[in-house]
Order: C-alpha cells, then structure tokens, then sequence
C-alpha cells in the first residue's frame, strides 16, 4: 500500500486529536497502568513500584501529545526523567529486562486505542482519516522505539553496575526471604551484614515527588533507626523515591519519639512502620505490615509523615478494597464527606469529640477554640449526616478514619 505524504492538514488534525486526547488524559494513563500490570505482575507489587509506573505513563503520554501538538519537528531527543528512574527500578527490583519492551508496548496499544477513538470524533471516514491515521502510526512507533532502545539501555547500565557487587547480594538475599524461599538465617545475616536471629521493625521511607536529595532516604532511615535505640539500619532501594530499611530492637519503637525524629529529616519524605515480629518471619511480617501502611499513605497530604500499623491496624483492614472502603465513606457520612474546607474542618471536629467521649471542653482543648464552636460544629455535621452519630458510633469513627487516609471518594 503506497504511504501518502501527511500535507498541512494532516498535521493540523494530529493536533487536534492531541488536544482532545489531553481531555482523557488520567482515564488513558489508568488504563496504561492496568494493562501493564497486567502483562508484568510485578508492576503492582506494591505501591512505590505502581506509583513510579503512573509516573513513567504520564511523563510519557504528556511528551508525546506535546510531540504530535508539533508534529513537523523533528523528534525530541532523549526520553522523560520518569522513564529513567523507572528503568533503574526494574534493574534494581531485579526483573527481567524484557519487562520493560512488553509493557512498553502493552501501554502504546491501550493508548493508541485512545488515541484513535478521538481520531473518529475529530475528523470522521474518508480520505482523510487514512493519511491521519498513516502519520498517527508513524509518530508512535517512532517514539517508542526511540525511548524503548534508551530505557533499555539505562535498565542495562543500572544492572551491570550492582551485579556482583554487595547491593546484589543484599537485595537477592532480601528478595528470597520476602518471598518465603527457604533460608539459612546464618548464611543470609552475613551476606546482608544484618543478623536475622533478632527482633526487627520494618520501616518503609518514601518521597511523595521526586527531587528529595541524594541519600535523603537512606539518612531519614538512620536517623529513625538512632530514635528508636537501634544500631546502622538494613536499607534496600526499592526505587528511585523509596526505601525499604529494617531495624534490629527487641520492643515496638516508641512512636511518638519516631515521630520527633522525622520531623530533623528533609521535608519531603514520609515514613511507615511495620510491628516488631522476631527472626526470618518477623522479618517479613513487619515488611508486609509497613507496605499496606505505606499504600495507605501514600499521594494522600493530609496524612501525617510518619504513621505505624498498630496505629492504623483497623483502618488498614477496612481500606483492603479500596472501592467498598470508598462506598462506605460516602453512604456513612453523606455531605460530610465532601472535598470543601468547611466539610473537612467539621470532619476533624467530629472525629476529635468522638474520640474525646464527647466531652465539648477537651475537644475544644485539643483543637484549640472554644467549647461552644465545638458544639455548634457538632450541631452542624450532625444535620448534615441526617442522623446522631452516637447512633452509628463505631460507623461513623471508622468512616471518618477512613476519608482522611484515603481522600475524598470518588465517582
């Protein structure tokens, strides 16, 4: 079939298409996401990989719609940070680098299909539609293709400067244990410098954007580690803005004095704690516990920076499907819920009085206003709930517990 040569117009309608594409944009990376997990299972891991695959497909998507907006220039070189410090996890999470091609081009289906449903909106059958869809094509492969063969490369580079050194050993020693791989806790203590025959506390140290720097992670992780009485930490990268670290204590780690700690370290990072659980199984146990607390955590501000499973035990187990946890949110608490100023200020009211046994007085004191406003707050998230909330007590505790972890419920 002889390829037409895009004229003006054609250039004219990729723009278009960009344009309408950009107005899907988050439903386009989701489904990029999903299809990708779907092809490498290890994708959704846990969070901080998911967090830096949403980040990879958005930088990519947003490049690229930049790129068809200027179709006629020639094609940017190099590729978006993003993919870089995607392509330096998968080497250091120690997954096949032909993860990278399959879910690359996994993503590139899931966004053509896109693509081409708002070159049908935009420009309709005919003639023109097939020298659109020529020059769509072209521009696509030639973008994945560009940053496939540079991402490759970096994954590469990223490999072969841990391989055989002690970072390898560690975080394949780590890996089988995590993964339930029977291990001599001797001969793994060694080859991790860590001993296993103690008591750990998992901790989880992450930067919700990038830019925190250089050894920002691996230094808030000691100075928790020094907070909590406890000797150098075992640090794992497990990404580029996340860290995996262990601490060897014989008690759960006073809280409050972690707390203390973490407000001494950059003002970007968070962290989560997992509980003390002894040898190779506490050693998992307490990773997984800190995990679902990171997950929890995690992309939502109003979290405070460092919080621990024992603290949110309860509401992690509610948030274990985070649709059901939503539903919940909303039937419960009803207007209540909603993603205004005045909701939220009546939400940390409610959740402080509840907490208080009711009390007016030591509700104010913790909020730091005066008892009457207390109760004129009471009042008005009472009306907006339609019911009185020692009606549905623990319903209402939880709901409320639940929309400050996880956000406002979505439609």
């Amino acid at each position: 079939m002889r390829t037409l040569k895009p004229t003006t117009r054609t250039f004219e309608l990729v723009a278009v298409i960009a344009d309408r594409l950009a107005l899907e944009f988050d439903e386009t990376v989701a489904e990029m996401d999903a299809a990708a997990i779907e092809a490498v299972p290890a994708f959704g891991a846990d969070a901080a990989i998911v967090a830096e695959l949403t980040a990879n497909h958005r930088s990519h998507l947003q490049r690229f719609l930049s790129y068809a907006r200027d179709a006629e220039s020639p094609l940017p070189i190099g590729i978006p940070p993003e993919a870089l410090d995607g392509a330096r996890t998968i080497a250091r999470r120690g997954i096949a680098l032909d993860a990278i091609y399959e879910s690359a081009r996994r993503g590139q289906q899931v966004a053509l299909e896109h693509w081409m449903a708002c070159a049908y909106e935009v420009v309709g059958p005919g003639p023109e539609l097939i020298g659109v869809t020529e020059l769509s094509l072209s521009l696509a492969f030639r973008y994945v293709d560009q940053t496939l063969r540079i991402t490759l490369a970096e994954a590469q580079r990223e490999r072969e400067e841990i391989i055989g050194g002690a970072l390898a050993r560690r975080t394949e020693t780590v890996r089988l244990i995590l993964d339930g791989a029977p291990v001599d806790p001797a001969v793994a203590g060694q080859r991790m410098a860590y001993a296993l025959d103690r008591s750990h506390t998992a901790v989880v140290v992450w930067a919700e954007s990038p830019g925190a720097p250089h050894g920002a992670l691996e230094s808030a992780a000691s100075v928790l580690a020094r907070a909590a009485g406890a000797r150098k930490p075992l640090t794992l990268p497990a990404g580029t803005t996340t860290l995996w670290a262990w601490m060897s204590i014989d008690d759960e780690p006073p809280i409050e004095e972690l707390r203390s700690a973490m407000d001494r370290t950059h003002d970007g990072l968070r962290a989560a704690i997992g509980p003390t659980g002894h040898g190779i199984a506490g050693f998992r146990a307490s990773h997984e516990a800190a995990l679902t607390v990171h997950r929890l955590l995690l992309g939502n501000p109003d979290s405070e920076r460092l919080a621990s499973y024992r603290e949110l035990e309860v509401t992690v187990l509610a948030a274990q499907d985070p649709r059901h946890a939503a539903e919940f949110v909303a039937t419960t608490l009803g207007p209540l819920a909603e993603e205004d100023s005045a909701a939220a200020r009546l939400r940390e009211t409610l959740r402080v009085y509840l907490e208080e046994a009711e009390n007016a007085p030591r509700a104010a004191a913790r909020l730091y206003t005066h008892r009457n406003t207390i109760l004129k707050r009471i009042a008005r998230a009472t009306e907006l709930l339609g019911y009185q909330p020692g009606e549905r007590r623990l319903a209402v505790e939880l709901a409320l517990e639940l929309r400050r972890r996880l956000g406002p419920p979505t439609g």
